[in-house]
């Protein structure tokens, strides 16, 4: 079943990437999206292949992983309506850095680098307020990494609390 173009854009709306764009230019981007369609178990992208485009997720939910030196493999987070991936490969131009794969019947929208080139030519304006979502939730992307990081370090050094400012940066 299609989801209707104005459930579509009211969707879209609410989500991090699309959030403060003028009806007209979120218009313009809608117009750009491919919708895809992955059922259980379906690998979207896999860690190490180039990629040239990313994805906002409508319905589904799926797991994000990545390889250890060892060949196991690491589940590294979860994805749901309104999340985001894949945005890193079309910044930095480097392959994928991480699997993800369907958990459930999931709906996706894709843009790609050359549809994402072509907004930036058509509404340079809005393509800055999108470039600023996408950077402003890789913040707390980092953010949510440097705390996971924290709390490991803290229980590998066996302290169950920070120890006064010793040590402390």
């Amino acid at each position: 079943m299609a989801v209707s173009a104005p459930e579509l854009k009211a969707f879209l709306l609410a989500t991090p990437f699309f959030g403060g764009l003028s009806d007209s230019s979120l218009d313009l981007l809608v117009a750009r999206l491919v919708e895809r369609r992955f059922a259980s178990g379906d690998t979207i992208v896999a860690e190490g292949e180039p990629g040239r485009a990313m994805f906002v997720v409508h319905s589904g939910t799926l797991g994000v992983s990545e390889r250890l030196d060892t060949g196991g493999v690491i589940r590294m987070s979860s994805l749901t309506p309104g999340d985001f991936f894949g945005e890193m490969t079309l910044l930095e131009m480097q392959n994928r850095s991480a699997t993800v794969v369907a958990e459930t019947p999931t709906v996706l929208y894709e843009l790609t680098a050359r549809e994402l080139y072509a907004f930036y030519k058509a509404d340079i304006h809005a393509y800055v307020i999108v470039m600023q979502n996408i950077n402003r939730e890789l913040c707390r992307r980092l953010r949510r990494a440097d705390a996971r990081i924290k709390a490991l370090e803290m229980r590998e050094a066996g302290s169950p609390s920070v120890r006064g400012d010793a040590g402390l940066l």
